[in-house]
Order: C-alpha cells, then sequence, then structure tokens
C-alpha cells in the first residue's frame, strides 16, 4: 500500500481523533442508525479526552454519511476541531470504533483500504470488446473496441472459394484481436488497473491475451465464462482476493529469504518491535509487513515530535536528545516511519498458509534498503 495519501495526518503535532464507521447497512432505518451512531462515536472521543471542538467535527462529518450509499465505510482523522482526511474503505470494518491518541490510528487501513486492486475487465466477441472499469467502490464503463465487421463466421464447405472464405475469417479474427488488445494495454496504463479480466469464448481470450504486451501479461485472468456474460460483483471480487492473497505470498517469500544472512553476513529483514525501532530511526524501512492481529502490533513504543524519534523505552529518547516524548502503538509509529520514508506497508493477513501464519514474528517485520 503506498502511504503517501497520509502525508497531512503528520504534518501537525497530536492528540488525534481516528474513527472507522460502516456504511454497508441500508434499510429505511439506516439514517437514524448512523445519527446515532455519529453521536456514540463523538461521545466515545469524548470520553477518551478529545476537546470538544474535535468531538463536533467528527460528529458533523458523521452525520453527513446519514444517506451515504457507499459501499463499505469511511476513516475519519480529525485534530483542532477539522477533520483532516476522511478516506473510503474497501473493506467494511468489523465494527464502528473511535480512538483519541497522540498518533492517528492509521494501522486499520492496511486492511481496510489497502490492497484495492483496480481491474478491467474486457467483454470480448468475434467484432470487438467492450470495457468496463471495476473496483471496490463501484463500476464504470471504459470505454469499446469496434473491429472489422465482416467476415467473422466460418464455413464448413470445403471448395477454392469458401477456403478463401475462412482465411478472411482468420484475418478478421487476428487484426480484431489485436486491437482490442492495443485498446486494452492503453486502458490499463491510463487506469492503472492491477487486474485485466478476459471474458468470452476462449479462441478470443487467447488471441487477445497473446497480442497484448509482455509486460502485461501476468496481469491476465481469464474468466470461466462465454460470450455473452456479465461478470458478477462475486466473480470480481474473487479476482480481486486471488490477487491480494498471491501479492502477501510473494512479499513473506520476499522476507523469509532476506531473513537468512546474505555473503556480507548482513540480513535484509528484521521483526520484532526493538529491530524495527532500530531500521525506522536509521530509515532502512524499505517496506513495512504488518499482520494487525500480532501481539507486537500494540505494543507500547515511545514517540518524539520528528518520525524517526521513536524507541522502546523512554529514557532512549532523552539520551537521543528528545525532551518531549509520548506513549504510541508500535503500528501506528512505525506508519508514520514508513509515511516520512516513502515506503509502503502491506497487511500479510491474506498471506494464510500454515507456514506463514506466524510470520513475521509478533506481526511486524519490514524489508530493508541499504546504503
Amino acid at each position: 500500500m503506498d502511504l503517501a495519501f497520509l502525508h497531512p495526518l503528520y504534518e501537525h503535532p497530536g492528540p488525534w481523533a481516528s474513527v472507522y464507521v460502516g456504511t454497508s447497512r441500508h434499510t429505511e432505518d439506516t439514517p437514524h442508525e448512523r445519527h446515532l451512531a455519529a453521536v456514540a462515536l463523538s461521545r466515545e472521543l469524548s470520553r477518551q479526552g478529545a476537546d470538544e471542538d474535535t468531538c463536533r467535527a467528527v460528529r458533523e462529518s458523521l452525520e453527513e454519511l446519514r444517506h451515504s450509499s457507499e459501499p463499505h465505510g469511511r476513516a475519519l482523522f480529525a485534530r483542532g476541531g477539522q477533520v483532516v482526511l476522511d478516506p473510503p474503505l474497501t473493506r467494511a470494518p468489523d465494527g464502528d470504533s473511535a480512538h483519541w491518541a497522540p498518533l492517528p490510528h492509521t494501522a486499520p487501513l492496511l486492511e481496510l483500504a489497502g490492497e484495492d486492486p483496480v481491474c478491467v475487465v474486457a467483454y470480448v466477441d468475434r467484432k470487438g470488446a467492450d470495457f468496463e472499469l471495476r473496483g471496490a467502490l463501484g463500476r464504470q464503463n471504459a470505454g469499446a473496441v469496434a473491429g472489422r465487421q465482416w467476415p467473422v463466421h466460418r464455413t464448413s464447405s470445403a471448395d477454392w472459394s469458401e477456403r478463401h472464405f475462412q482465411l478472411r475469417v482468420e484475418n478478421t479474427w487476428e487484426h480484431n484481436a489485436a486491437e482490442i488488445a492495443d485498446a486494452l494495454a492503453v486502458c490499463q496504463e491510463e487506469t492503472g488497473a492491477d487486474l485485466l479480466i478476459l471474458v468470452g469464448e476462449d479462441r478470443e481470450k487467447r488471441s487477445v491475451r497473446d497480442r497484448l504486451p509482455a509486460r502485461l501479461r501476468d496481469l491476465v485472468v481469464e474468466a470461466a465464462h462465454g460470450a455473452g456474460s456479465r461478470l458478477l460483483d462475486e466473480d470480481v471480487e474473487r479476482s480481486r482476493a486471488d490477487h491480494v492473497r498471491r501479492r502477501a505470498e510473494r512479499e513473506l517469500e520476499r522476507f523469509l529469504a532476506a531473513r537468512e544472512p546474505g555473503d556480507d553476513g548482513l540480513a535484509r529483514a528484521v521483526e520484532g518491535v526493538p529491530a524495527l525501532v532500530s531500521a525506522a530511526r536509521e530509515h532502512r524501512i524499505d517496506e513495512l509487513l504488518v499482520r494487525p492481529d500480532g501481539p507486537d502490533a500494540h505494543r507500547e513504543v515511545w514517540i518524539g515530535e520528528e518520525p524517526d524519534q521513536l524507541a522502546v523505552r523512554r529514557t532512549d529518547l532523552k539520551i537521543l536528545g528528545e525532551q518531549n516524548s509520548w506513549s504510541a502503538r508500535a503500528d501506528d509509529a512505525l506508519i508514520r516511519s514508513a509515511v516520512a520514508t516513502g515506503a509502503p506497508a502491506l497487511s500479510v493477513t491474506p498471506a494464510t498458509s500454515p507456514a506463514e501464519a506466524e510470520v513475521p514474528v509478533g506481526g511486524l517485520g519490514a524489508l530493508l534498503r541499504w546504503k
């Protein structure tokens, strides 16, 4: 997950209100239920010590969601009487929650708004293709390709003129497949799509796939639906979930390999809070890996005003010359450091094989960069 969008949260000191609210339920009573949730969450922030202006800003922002048709939910981060950031969620939270702490509680975003593969679905037939952009927040038309319209059907006869007709049919298919592949490559570049899902007959899907640039072929999924079918949301969600799982598995494989010392005797990955704190102070985190249910995720660390001012013990910060310090969750402190150095973060929860269930140890790890 690219964390750049979180920069506004670290341009001002805390404390911060962090709220996660679901919007997946839609009934006649939903507006009233969301009003009650807005009141309850603002009261919970007040109970935790949040100032009145910030509680009011959160409540008003939540009230604006009373009639929202968003499919999953929203996160809100507020301080000083102002909501600074309110990203939509790509998964519904298990329940509404509110936190008041020195740092924004951003760790849940890795699962609730993290890996959100964007898909281009190409409905392919012999005459062209329709493109559809699909993601967690819905679908939209992404264009169409109209290839040569004649001839496109074969004949079973064997005389010379009809064999010539069959050759023209083959040429038409090849021309249309090339046009579809070119347009699909442009669509992927413009949308930044992570997946290209081809729907249609096997022959047409293969023809398009074979003509795509080599860099895109690993992004292609061929749906098990024939021409004329339209993918249901469940079909797309299954492909998106498979993509997220494969990515988590690849990063865990990289992490496991990097834990072993190289020829120079140095490991390229670390796990456990002390080692991660040291790497963050030295700006060496290249990618942060988080298992949110791990015991280290909510372990207490100590932070200063700057992202690289963090320590396992409060006295360590004083030794480093930092006079002001606050306690914070380890996952939130490490995410702040990752944002400052441009490192991405990833939830490894989707990789659930027994061999990987306890990796990284404690739930926090990192691939390292070396100067």
